[in-house]
């Protein structure tokens, strides 16, 4: 049998990820208030929100605005996805504490999603690289599409680790692998879980499900299975590419939380309180979430047997 970790770390991108999607754009005090319910319950890394176009995605028009009004936050870090140098740039002028750089394992999703190759945003990757450590800012990247791509279909562990040695070769070694449209399977997680165990042994690797397909929290389970510590979700299972098709939400955090602790898997998180704030999340974005756990209750909630 697998020996599971005693403890991962999880990155929430509900504020980033979850609203980019969202038909009501939420106020920066709105979007604060959720980011403080989920620092209430022990997050420690947020993905805040992202430097892209407002035209393109006005539900994060306010990303300097917002970040501003975090900034005091004590012990937790704040990141920022960005897709390309304007958006470092100004991630970096609002003191962003890492700057996610965002790419696609393939060309068409890349194209769709960043107007760019893959080899064209590797590139851009190296200018950025040269800005950031001056500002006191970390890269991490971001890579779309890992498991599967809604355009051109499978993706070949060979090309996601090419990839991912080429982002290690520029200095970075934290690396999210993205399953954008909730392709993936049991064996694809498994497959390159051990391929980045075995080739790329330095990188250290997230894994980020989508459950577009309800296979997210097995998904979630096969990693821990081979290894991976880091993974990122979002409460109320919020989220999803603007620009693929049907793109649902992310795996749910408090539902990963619930799992993980049945586990014996310490995560440093308090689920009672990522319930609350996945319900604060439904009332902002004022529609039904798809999250389990803040519906039933944790396992071990029991009722009156009279009521």
């Amino acid at each position: 049998m697998a020996r599971f970790p005693d403890r991962v770390s999880i990155t929430e991108v509900g504020l980033r990820d979850g609203l980019q999607i969202e038909k009501r754009i939420l106020s920066t005090d709105e979007k604060l208030a959720f980011a403080r319910a989920l620092i209430d319950a022990g997050h420690t890394s947020l993905e805040v929100t992202s430097f892209v176009s407002p035209a393109r995605v006005p539900q994060l028009a306010d990303a300097a605005e917002l970040l501003a009004a975090l900034r005091s936050t004590q012990n937790v870090e704040l990141k920022a996805l960005v897709p390309n140098i304007r958006g470092a740039e100004r991630a970096i002028a609002a003191e962003a504490d890492v700057l996610v750089f965002v790419l696609s394992a393939t060309d068409t999703h890349g194209a769709r999603n960043l107007n760019r190759s893959s080899h064209e945003s590797l590139a851009e990757l190296h200018d950025i690289i040269k800005m950031a450590p001056a500002a006191g800012a970390r890269i991490d990247v971001s890579l779309s599409v890992a498991f599967g791509c809604p355009f051109e279909g499978d993706v070949p562990v060979e090309k996601v680790i090419g990839i991912a040695d080429r982002i290690q070769q520029l200095g970075i070694s934290r690396v999210s692998f993205c399953d954008t449209t909730g392709m993936g399977t049991p064996r694809q997680v498994k497959a390159l879980a051990g391929a980045l165990r075995d080739k790329l042994p330095k990188i250290d690797p997230a894994f980020h499900f989508h459950n577009t397909r309800g296979l997210g929290l097995v998904g979630v389970l096969v990693a821990l299975q081979e290894g991976i510590v880091r993974f990122e979700s979002s409460v109320g299972g919020l989220g999803g590419c603007p620009f693929a098709p049907n793109a649902a939400g992310n795996v749910c955090t408090e539902d990963m939380v619930h799992m993980l602790h049945e586990m014996g898997i310490e995560t440093g998180l308090d689920l009672i309180r990522l319930i609350d704030a996945a319900r604060l999340a439904e009332q902002l974005v004022g529609r039904t979430l798809d999250g389990q756990v803040m519906k039933a209750g944790p396992r071990s909630s029991l009722h009156d047997c009279d009521g």
